[in-house]
């Protein structure tokens, strides 16, 4: 390996000047990007002589943009970079080791904010190596990076919008587009507002479009390098309308076209016999009806021109400053006009500068419904002359509104916050839905899911016990904790409680044991589940339909509707079958021919459930006097057991009596003798 700094006399113990030679180790390759250092002589070039405090000079020395940037307290390193550059930017640790390290997720999860500049609106949304490329790193900390880097560069971009972005003012305006924009939006711009200027746009021209008047052919327009022309936007005349506006009159009313006319239209002019328009006060609305003395107070002896700045230098304030729009009292003027106090011309719109926006179904309230007069618990001192509350409680829907549905919901830990079911787009349909309703102790599944909210919480709940009255359940008379969350609640048991928890035949779960809120037919009853009970289904049993034991099945239709006051109903099915033998079901083929056997010519004895041929269990060396060996164990059986019409006529097998003996079958093979 390399032979240290020390090696060379430099940096030893005890700060600066000569040391002892003391052979030392390199620590490890350099980073690919220092890889031109390595070597024992290069040593001081990155560690000097001064121990860790000179290094982070020579670091400078080399690292001139960020030099520069510290020093004009720019960038990451004038915020974090306090302490030496080696104590984040180790080295000797390989050549492909990072020196620059992001943290988890990268650089794509740098914490921006640390740089001084937080990225806001539309810039967090805006990738790394879309704003860090060559072309807009034009800041002289840009041309200090000695190293041939790529594309992408952390330093080098300025604060400036106009280092990024076009200059569509074509340098018209301040360099800071904040003035008038935000980082969310380019149009429109939040910031500026036009009536906040020497000329505040109203009427007809708040229509005109910018450049109709600042990029106007008349005006002294200068170009770009680019040949295009440079609007102006101040100073721009704007004191007479014949700035911009030709004279109709042609000069014969003088140039003060607004003495007359109004930029709500060129038509609207004043026609009384005194032309008040050529006045600074032109009469409008309901001012034009007032007679002049009112005003003027020629009647008093002492005539005056009043001051018209604001309305409230002649009225007095109506509301007794309560009037206020983004946190400010304003005058009149902003929610009413000269053609009457009432309407008000506050709108929707406006509404949202308030600490309350209206939306949905309250856009289409009348103002009073909310704003009344004289309401009680508020001194009239507060309400001005007009006596309407400007600032109604609206924290919450009860300010306003009455719970409907009484006291059912006031253990909640919202104590019935309506918003909870509702919004304000209306209030049905209700906004509690089936993902909300599972968490109740009746989820709803199945048909319950397909099933009106009113069918069980209204007033009409056809086929169901009513509820009780508005006085309990409140306006809406909607019961919402409803007692009914056993099938039997709602619906006729047509098992008559046979298989309730105290029946004669009890189901752990009740009804959905057999059935489910899908379907109530056919019953989830299979042959499997057939089995616990008292008769199991096996063998061809299995292919039986369920009414052909269960006989009260057919007697009737199905009604129509399981609930509890439906008009028709189903049959009563208890499914209390008493059959167990075969005979219970099935008619003997044989008669009474093993009638005095010990069974009494139980069919089980010789036959299975699988089929009735062939008679599986019986075992004629077994169960017979005669036991088949030899020959006779080939011979088919109605070969020994003929068949005879039986009292009815029908063919029956004989299987008992019959002899044992041969000649009784094969004759006497003596012959006569």
């Amino acid at each position: 390996m390399l032979l240290g700094c020390q090696a060379l006399g430099f940096g030893g113990p005890g700060g600066n000047g000569p040391a002892r030679a003391e052979a030392q180790i390199s620590p490890g390759p350099l980073a690919r990007a220092h890889e031109k250092l390595e070597g024992s002589l290069q040593c001081v070039t990155c560690h000097g002589a001064g121990g860790k405090t000179a290094m982070t000079a020579q670091c400078l020395s080399c690292h001139k943009e960020i030099a520069w940037l510290a020093q004009r307290q720019l960038g990451l390193h004038a915020k974090e970079g306090k302490q030496a550059c080696a104590s984040c930017h180790p080295d000797h640790a390989g050549r492909d080791f990072a020196l620059v390290s992001w943290g988890e997720g990268g650089s794509k999860r740098f914490d921006h904010r640390r740089s001084g500049w937080p990225l806001e609106g539309k810039h967090g949304k805006v990738e790394c190596a879309d704003c860090h490329k060559a072309e807009l790193r034009v800041s002289p900390a840009a041309s200090l990076l000695k190293r041939d880097g790529p594309a992408l560069g952390w330093v080098g971009l300025t604060r400036e919008c106009v280092s990024c972005h076009e200059d569509v003012h074509r340098g018209a305006l301040d360099r800071d587009c904040l003035k008038c924009h935000d980082t969310e939006h380019w149009k429109p711009t939040p910031r500026f507002d036009h009536a906040k200027t020497d000329y505040p746009l109203t009427g007809k021209h708040a229509d005109v479009s910018c450049d109709k008047c600042h990029l106007d052919p008349r005006l002294d327009l200068k170009k770009n390098d680019r040949g295009q022309p440079i609007p102006v936007y101040r100073p721009l005349a704007h004191q007479e309308c014949s700035t911009c506006h030709q004279d109709p009159h042609r000069g014969g009313l003088g140039a003060a076209c607004g003495k007359c006319h109004q930029t709500s239209g060129f038509r609207a002019i004043n026609r009384q016999a005194f032309d008040h328009d050529r006045t600074r006060y032109p009469l409008r609305g309901r001012h034009a009806a007032v007679a002049c003395d009112k005003c003027h107070g020629f009647s008093s002896g002492k005539s005056r021109n009043p001051p018209f700045a604001t309305c409230t230098a002649c009225h007095t304030d109506a509301h007794g400053g309560t009037a206020t729009l983004a946190g400010k009292t304003v005058d009149c003027a902003s929610c009413h006009t000269v053609d009457g106090f009432k309407p008000s011309t506050f709108t929707v719109v406006q509404h949202r500068q308030a600490k309350y926006p209206l939306e949905g179904r309250h856009q289409q309230v009348k103002c009073a419904s909310c704003h009344i007069k004289s309401p009680p618990g508020i001194p009239a001192a507060r309400l001005g002359t007009s006596g309407v509350w400007m600032r109604p409680a609206a924290t919450q829907c009860r300010d306003c509104h009455a719970d409907d549905h009484g006291t059912q919901l006031a253990s909640r830990a919202d104590r019935g916050n309506c918003a909870a079911c509702h919004n304000v787009d209306g209030w049905k349909p209700s906004t509690f839905g089936l993902s909300a309703h599972a968490s109740l102790r009746l989820p709803l599944e199945g048909r319950h899911a397909e099933i009106a909210c009113s069918a069980c919480h209204g007033p009409a709940r056809k086929g169901l016990p009513p509820l009780p009255g508005s006085q309990v359940l409140g306006k809406a008379a909607v019961a919402l904790k409803l007692k009914e969350i056993e099938c039997v609640s709602c619906h006729v048991d047509p098992h008559e409680g046979r298989f309730a928890a105290a029946g004669l035949h009890p189901q752990p779960k009740g009804c959905p044991a057999c059935h489910d809120t899908r379907t109530y037919r056919p019953s989830v009853i299979d042959a499997m589940a057939h089995q616990r009970y008292a008769f199991p289904l096996e063998g061809a049993h299995r292919a039986v339909p369920c009414l052909a034991c269960h006989e009260e099945m057919k007697r009737t239709a199905p009604a129509r509707s399981s609930l509890l006051l439906a008009v028709t109903r189903g049959a009563t099915l208890t499914f209390a079958v008493t059959k167990q033998s075969c005979q219970s079901c099935h008619q003997s083929p044989h008669g009474d021919q093993f009638a005095a056997r010990k069974d009494g010519g139980a069919c089980e004895s010789c036959h299975g459930v699988d089929g009735f041929r062939p008679a599986s269990r019986f075992n004629h060396d077994r169960d017979a006097t005669f036991s088949l060996k030899g020959a006779h164990a080939s011979v088919p059986c109605a070969k020994c057991h003929a068949s005879r019409p039986d009292a009815s006529g029908k063919p029956r097998a004989i299987y008992r009596p019959v002899s044992g003996k041969c000649e009784s079958c094969h004759g006497d093979a003596r012959g006569p003798s």
